[in-house]
């Protein structure tokens, strides 16, 4: 096949992490985790559009011109009928086995072959939310999880994620869930969430992700956990700003919690 100078993803080894998350961005099936590292699996599948681009968290992929094998649609229809040939196929392999986005509900399509098995994207199925108790039941059993999607964490979950559109979401700070004794049946049932730490974590990322995630999933409402200590602000302070920069038309609360698991403030802001 001739080759010509056009645009196609380069991605920096070094940066990559093996997430996983611009296997499930690429359309056409052309990148592939590969000995834990993101890899252009074929020129001929890679349209140089940058789908995978955004949801990168490592800033590991770009766009170069460069010379390159002509991208073939027809050749993209038949990789993805090899690697994808009915809905219901296996979770991604390869990669770190626990970290992947996945689907896990039976009319969902499985992510693109290759990926992180532990990023997967699910859309879980928790028990009614009148089922949820902070005590075992009369058998001894623990409460049920109302946990309704996998991943959690904030750099692991991209805007585009089923489970965000039009959700009721939580944005819920590492410690939380350890200080809150009815965590599930408080604030998870029935919500979506995403988790991180505004301390250990990049909250410059976190400035750049919130705003594209409610741009995108235009969530109904939004509430924010975060704990009394002062280093725990910021990740409210980000998704203020974020709902602000996107037309500040969605409800949103923060919920202060002490260290022992009471709320010490709740501030509200509506339309």
């Amino acid at each position: 096949m001739a080759k010509s100078i056009r645009k196609i993803v380069k991605i920096d080894e070094d940066k990559c992490n093996g997430c996983g998350l611009c296997v499930l961005s690429c359309a056409e099936g052309a990148i592939q985790i590969i000995d834990g590292k993101a890899r252009l699996v074929s020129e001929t599948y890679c349209d140089g559009l940058g789908a995978c681009l955004g949801d990168c968290p490592m800033d590991a992929i770009t766009i170069e011109d460069r010379e390159a094998d002509a991208f073939d649609e027809a050749a993209v229809t038949e990789h993805l009928a090899r690697t994808q040939p009915e809905p219901k196929a296996p979770a991604p392999t390869g990669g770190c086995p626990g970290a992947a986005l996945r689907v896990l509900q039976p009319s969902a399509p499985a992510p693109a072959a290759g990926g992180c098995p532990g990023t997967a994207m699910r859309n879980l199925t928790p028990p009614a939310a009148a089922d949820a108790s902070a005590a075992p039941d009369a058998t001894g059993d623990p409460p049920p999880s109302m946990l309704g999607q996998w991943p959690v964490q904030l750099h692991l979950v991209p805007p585009h994620a089923p489970f965000l559109a039009a959700s009721d979401l939580v944005i819920c700070a590492d410690c939380v869930p350890f200080a809150v004794p009815d965590f599930h049946s408080r604030y998870l049932a029935g919500r979506s969430v995403v988790v991180g730490c505004p301390k250990l974590d990049d909250l410059a990322a976190y400035r750049a992700k919130l705003p594209k995630m409610f741009a995108v999933a235009k969530p109904k409402r939004i509430t924010v956990l975060r704990m009394e200590v002062p280093c725990c602000g910021g990740l409210a302070q980000a998704a203020i700003e974020a709902r602000a920069e996107t037309g500040g038309q969605t409800p949103l609360e923060v919920h202060t919690i002490g260290i022992q698991g009471n709320i010490v403030k709740e501030e509200v802001t509506m339309v």
